[in-house]
This record gives C-alpha cells, structure tokens and sequence, in this order.
C-alpha cells in the first residue's frame, strides 16, 4: 500500500522544513550577536558543496528521493543563510526613501536582494542542467518549488500584506522591511494562493496514482513542501504567531543599537 510511504514522506517534509528553518535562524542569530556573519557563512560552505554533490548522485538513482529532496534542501539552505548573514544581499542597503515614485521604489527594493536573486537563478538553472535527461528529478522540483514560492513571496511582500515578520530580521538586513508594505491585500495574493493551491492539488494526484513507492513518496514529498509555501502566504494575511515555532529554540538576539534612519543616511552620502 503506497499511503503509509507518503504519509510518513509528507510528515518527513514538514519536519525537515521546521527543523532547517530553525537550525538556519539559529545559526544566524548566534553571528548576529557575536559579528560573525562572513565566518558563519564561509563555515557551512561545505553544507553547500555537499548538497551539490548529492544532487549529482542521486539525480542518477530513480529510488533516491529523499536523497535529491534533501541535497536541494542543502544548496537552498547555504544560499538563505548567506543571504540572511548579509554576505550574498544586493547593492542596496539602505532603507526605502518615501514619496518616491513606483518605478523607483521597485529599483531601489530590487537592489536590495539582487545578488540573492541572481544567485538562485544561476543555481537553478544549475541543477537543471545536472538532472538533464536524469531518472530523478526529484531534487531539482524541489528547488524549483523553493524557488517559485520565495520569488511571489517577495513580489507580496513588496505589493503588500497584512502582515509584515520582523521578528527574526538580522543585523545585515534590517534595511529590508522597510522596502515592504503593509496592506490588507494585493492583486497579487489571490494569484499566487491559486497557483499554490493548484500545485499542491497536482502533486497530491501523482502521488495516489503513482504506481511506485518511491515515485509515490517523491510527489508526497512536493505536495507537502507546496502546501508549507501556501501555508506561509496566508499567514501574511492571517495575523496568527507562526513565529513561536521558532523562538523558543533562539538565543537572545543582539542588544539593540542607534541606527539612521532612511533620510539621515542619504544626507551624509
């Protein structure tokens, strides 16, 4: 019976997206408090050359799927936390000016995570060139998935939501939020939460229908983590405290410090 497989692949997924999620906001508030942002960054680069490596040799094994789902869950992981210790950002960072117009408020929120961006596609297209003609692309939906929810993420963040998450901003980014806005909804939203929903439905059609046990735990593993992105969309609008999932396994973060405020800074550059 292939529903045990993908019951327990399905549970797999949400633990391996809390458990990943913690351990890279941990990692990033400890060099937040200690200033070790580069070194924390440049210590896991081989969390990153691992990921890669097996990628590549699960890519060819059809049976290897939590393999591929966690080795792209390992290159993710290594990009989003150079991102969050400010290593691998944009060439923006100061906060958003306001009163300026629309084409130059998107500039400036884009400079801010342009290298980020770039990055993440330079990786997917990557991936995609390594499981070419591959048994198992298991791994490399999995990035796509990753990819394809971060990127409407950010565009509703940008258009706007209800619900803003600053709590666990670190140091490097704390010019982020102000790039976003707050609102009770954007023409956006109702898209992406489409889409999602429609993925999820998809993957979760495979996975009863597939005829194998590692096919059935592969689609269960991609129904699970699409559902998480839909999950994370709606909790911009739904003013629930996702954030406990997290902070009780945080150390402190860093004392607070004096910081400029958007027009000081552009008056002394």
């Amino acid at each position: 019976m292939l529903l045990t497989p993908a019951l327990i692949a399905g549970a797999v997924a949400c633990l391996a997206w809390w458990a990943s999620t913690g351990a890279i906001l941990a990692l990033v508030r400890t060099a937040d408090r200690r200033g070790l942002h580069g070194a924390a960054t440049l210590a896991t680069l081989p969390v990153m050359g691992a990921g890669l490596w097996a990628f590549h040799v699960t890519a060819g094994q059809a049976g290897a799927v939590y393999g591929a789902f966690f080795a792209a869950l390992a290159v993710w992981g290594w990009i989003e936390l150079a991102f969050l210790t400010g290593v691998i950002t944009g060439p923006n960072d100061r906060p958003a000016r306001p009163g300026v117009p629309e084409w130059e408020r998107f500039v400036r929120a884009w400079g801010t995570v342009a290298y980020h961006e770039m990055t993440l596609t330079a990786a997917l297209i990557g991936l995609a060139a390594m499981a070419h003609g591959a048994p198992n692309r298991f791994g490399l939906w999995t990035f796509a998935i990753l990819y394809a929810a971060r990127i409407s993420a950010k565009l509703n963040l940008y258009l706007g939501v209800r619900k803003v998450a600053v709590e666990f901003i670190p140091t490097p980014l704390r010019h982020l939020p102000s790039h976003f806005r707050v609102a009770r909804i954007n023409w956006l939203f109702p898209t992406s939460v489409t889409a999602l929903t429609f993925a999820t439905a998809c993957w979760l059609e495979r996975a009863v229908q597939a005829g194998d046990p590692a096919q059935a735990v592969g689609f269960a593993l991609l129904a699970t983590l699409t559902a998480l992105a839909l999950l994370e969309h709606w909790l911009m609008i739904v003013p629930l405290p996702d954030e406990k999932l997290w902070r009780w396994m945080l150390p402190a973060p860093a004392p607070a410090t004096m910081t400029t405020t958007g027009e000081d800074e552009d008056a002394v550059r």
